[in-house]
């Protein structure tokens, strides 16, 4: 079975104050993009003693990662599928703020779906994705969705206009937990009440299928200066991605890709063209590939 993991992109994100559990309460647009990381699933390889294992294998992440830890979670709580050999190919940049760890896992977890369509007793998916992460729960189902909590709340919004996306990673590695200690030094972030209107505001806009162009005002990062304060070089590539016309330049999640929305695939391959860039990344965005 070969399955797709699709990135999201933080259309917008909203930063609240730091909950009694350590997390900080968001407000955010998830879209997913059509750049997507490809899972091979097959069968596990008996093991010596006669015990299968799973096998998560993925070359470009080192040690365990999410998608090994949502396998290990789903058998935690009773998944009784057969071994299996899980092999990861890259394609979303590490550590970029696209969710690519996310998507890993959240498409493993939707391994877990069929069991409870043919009549089996599925696990808490949405359980066991809160616990895994903040991105992980919005993946289960990729899809434009209003994101609240600490990424436990979502909720399904219609889906966008067609509309594309030029990514410039500036080869990722930029940790989230590091830009939500900046921004905590920095002294960012929005009062419930705040985070309340704006996300009541982004539903009314969304709700009738509108362009995310349409309500550019209400598309902002406020992650923006705690990873610009980490890695100045972002403020280049949003400034590059202005030049070559971008209607809208944003940072995505916790960075340091800079995004720039523009209203047709054909546009955003014209800019990438004049930017010449190693890094840019052009693909289709709001629906799942």
């Amino acid at each position: 079975m070969r399955i797709q993991a699709p990135a999201k992109l933080n259309l917008c994100l909203y930063l609240g104050p730091r909950r009694a559990d350590g997390l900080h309460a968001l407000c955010s647009l998830f879209e997913p993009l059509a750049l997507a990381d490809a899972i091979e699933i097959s069968e596990g390889t008996p093991a010596a003693g006669g015990r299968d294992f799973d096998e998560v294998v993925c070359a470009s992440v080192a040690g365990d990662n999410l998608a090994a830890q949502a396998l290990a979670a789903l058998r935690k709580a009773g998944w009784q599928s057969p071994p299996l050999r899980v092999e990861i190919e890259k394609r979303i940049p590490v550590a970029a703020g696209l969710g690519g760890g996310s998507a890993d896992a959240a498409a493993i977890l939707r391994l877990a779906r069929k069991s409870g369509e043919a009549g089996d007793e599925a696990p808490d998916l949405e359980g066991i994705a809160a616990g895994l992460g903040a991105d992980v729960p919005s993946q289960l189902s990729p899809a434009l969705a209003l994101v609240q909590g600490a990424g436990e709340r979502v909720e399904r919004l219609p889906a966008p206009a067609s509309h594309a996306v030029l990514l410039l990673p500036g080869g990722g590695g930029l940790s989230t937990a590091a830009v939500f200690a900046e921004s905590d030094r920095l002294g960012l972030g929005r009062g419930a009440a705040e985070l309340g209107d704006l996300a009541s505001r982004l539903r009314q806009m969304v709700s009738a299928g509108a362009s995310p162009l349409e309500y550019r005002d209400l598309l902002a990062n406020d992650l923006e200066p705690a990873a610009l304060s980490l890695r100045p070089d972002i403020d280049d590539a949003l400034g590059a991605l202005r030049q070559v016309g971008a209607p809208l330049v944003f940072m995505s999640g916790s960075g340091p890709t800079a995004v720039g929305l523009f209203p047709t695939l054909a546009a955003a391959k014209s800019a990438a063209v004049q930017l010449d860039r190693d890094d840019a990344i052009v693909c289709e965005a709001g629906r799942a590939p």
